[in-house]
């Protein structure tokens, strides 16, 4: 029995909830837990046993900061939504200070930004021997409100006793707070809903002892070729990894280094003072080098990862000085079947405009020159965006070594198929509109385009292509089947076709379907299951446990297509979560996969 006393309490579709009473006894009984400090391998308890949601050492290891989860537990949210208590203890397990009550998730207001009104981030100073900092609402978690600031962020020294002093208030949503010195902090805040991030820098002024703040990164999250990467860390004098400052100005970034190439990876030098910004090293082509870590700062000694089509990855240590690399692994190759693959970026325009790419694999000794066009298998994810020319960038990198995971489709490349694998689908909403408005229209200029590019190419055949994808490209792909002919069939693994059963939002749609109903119903593959036509190949985890993707979502549909006399086929992985991890489910699902294929592809005329 449930009930709710005029509570708003809006939640995503989490699944695997406590569901009765004997569900409460069988979570308190597993979840309950033992802290103990070993010592050369003598245990020490400490405190009590009880559920601990969270727990962190102080960096002058005297302190614990605790959080304990509280009944009533809730049946609507996941444990780490629970009631909770934060406290301080020593590492007796006594309470220091009890530092606030957190109610339970549920109570959090649906939508982008918005938070629950409770304090959150609950976080040591790195650089201060006991220092506490968390983040509280100003707003009442709303982020639509009207206020100068939405967030404030306190902190709290040992020995807890004193009143807690406020850092720092942000005009949008804190989102972190790193301490690079004892009087210097770096303050992120921004937009989920407008894709936004900004980075400033909190210092005490030398001659008012006032803290002052100035922006230093502003950017679009979408706008991959400003992203100017993370601060490098080391380790402190706590033995905690702090950002790295050096000569009180400058700080190392760490990038992906996106750019009209693709991805390079790149080190640069950014001066938080004059906002300079020194490229100190830069992956060269013809490789895919990743900086894996910094091993000696003076002396600008650092750790690569570096691979090429035809290399497979390992480390090197490189001295940026010197410009030297000594190679420190030498791994063999670890699927040798899949050499002579070629790979290749691809790059077209769809209808309204947008800059698309797709990853192209062809197989072993193929030319389009004098062989017929492929059967064509394209792997696809939507993802959305709040600019044109933001979406249009290049992302990823032609010069990675070919390898394959569980769900990769770049096997069939061995097997006589083109693939098109990471085939852009961004759904674009510029200004005041949101993205998921033409949602449909998106999807099917996205396809259009590509089938049209690969079959230009030479390489590809465009009356034999398949679509597909994993959860929100399973989507996807049921949507395009049941509003397209363009595909000859389709593979949707772990999604949800059904809108309305995901009524508080979805993905980074906000709204929630009882305020844009005709959205809701527009993306819904469910709605149009009469007319998917095309073969579609339906796979899913018995035990899926991500929000919104429950297994009926895939039966429903099932049963929907097979009762208006649609060709499909639905396959339930026992065990399996939303990524499937057993050999046996694993080879089953290549096989299924294989199978549909070549019967409704590869030698379909």
């Amino acid at each position: 029995m449930q009930e709710n006393l005029g509570k708003v309490a809006a939640s995503v579709t989490y699944q695997d909830l406590i569901k009765s009473p004997y569900d409460e006894s069988q979570f308190e009984f597993y979840a309950t837990s033992q802290l103990v400090r070993n010592t050369n391998g003598v245990e020490v308890k400490i405190g009590k046993p009880t559920i601990y949601n969270n727990v962190s050492i102080s960096p002058d290891k005297k302190y614990l900061l605790v959080e304990r989860i509280d009944k009533p537990f809730s049946y609507l949210v996941a444990a780490s939504g629970f009631n909770s208590t934060m406290m301080i203890n020593d590492l007796n397990g006594n309470t220091v200070k009890v530092l606030a009550k957190i109610p339970s998730s549920e109570l959090a207001p649906r939508g982008n930004d918005n938070v629950l009104n409770a304090p959150r981030a609950y976080n040591w100073l790195d650089n201060s021997p006991a220092t506490l900092m968390w983040i509280e609402p100003l707003d009442s978690g709303l982020i639509k409100k009207k206020m100068e600031y939405h967030d404030v962020a306190y902190t709290l020294s040992n020995p807890f006793t004193g009143s807690t002093k406020e850092l720092v208030k942000t005009a949008q949503r804190m989102n972190n707070v790193s301490d690079v010195t004892t009087d210097m902090f770096f303050i992120t805040e921004g937009s989920r809903a407008m894709h936004r991030q900004k980075m400033s820098k909190l210092y005490k002024d030398e001659i008012t002892g006032n803290y002052k703040m100035e922006t230093l990164i502003d950017r679009s999250t979408d706008d991959a070729y400003s992203d100017p990467g993370t601060p490098m860390t080391t380790k402190n004098k706590f033995g905690r990894s702090a950002i790295k400052l050096m000569n009180g100005s400058e700080i190392w970034m760490k990038s992906i280094g996106s750019s009209a190439k693709g991805d390079l990876p790149l080190l640069s030098s950014f001066n938080i003072n004059t906002k300079e910004t020194k490229q100190l090293w830069r992956c060269e082509e013809p490789y895919y080098e990743t900086l894996t870590d910094v091993l000696d700062f003076d002396k600008m000694i650092i750790i690569t990862n570096k691979q090429s089509q035809t290399e497979q990855p390992n480390y090197f240590i490189r001295n940026i000085k010197e410009n030297t690399a000594k190679a420190v692994t030498n791994f063999p190759d670890p699927q040798p079947g899949l050499r002579g693959i070629t790979k290749q970026k691809i790059t077209y325009k769809r209808k309204d405009g947008v800059d698309l790419a797709a990853d192209l694999y062809l197989p072993k000794g193929y030319d389009a020159k004098s062989s017929k066009p492929l059967p064509v298998i394209m792997w696809a994810y939507p993802r959305e965006f709040k600019s044109a020319s933001d979406a249009s960038q290049i992302r990823g990198s032609k010069y990675t070594f070919t390898r394959v995971g569980y769900g990769s489709m770049i096997y069939w490349a061995t097997q006589g198929y083109a693939i098109m694998d990471n085939t852009e689908f961004p759904i674009v909403g510029e200004g005041d509109k949101q993205p998921n408005d033409n949602f449909i229209d998106q999807l099917n200029w996205s396809a259009e385009a590509a089938i049209n590019k690969i079959a230009e190419m030479g390489v590809g055949d465009k009356n034999r292509v398949a679509v597909g994808g994993h959860s929100y490209g399973a989507f996807m792909t049921a949507n395009l089947l049941a509003h397209t002919n363009l595909f000859k069939a389709g593979i949707a693994r772990s999604g949800a076709y059904n809108r309305t059963l995901t009524p508080f939002g979805f993905q980074n749609e906000e709204r929630t379907y009882w305020q844009a109903p005709e959205v809701y119903a527009a993306m819904s593959p469910f709605r149009f299951a009469n007319k998917i036509k095309t073969p579609l190949l339906m796979i899913h985890g018995e035990a899926d446990n991500n929000p919104g993707t429950f297994p009926l979502q895939s039966e429903r549909l099932y049963n929907a297509i097979k009762g208006h006399g649609g060709t499909v086929r639905f396959v339930l992985l026992p065990f399996e979560s939303h990524g499937y991890a057993a050999k046996e489910n694993i080879l089953h699902m290549l096989w299924e996969q294989n199978q549909w294929l070549n019967k409704y592809v590869k030698e379909v005329k």
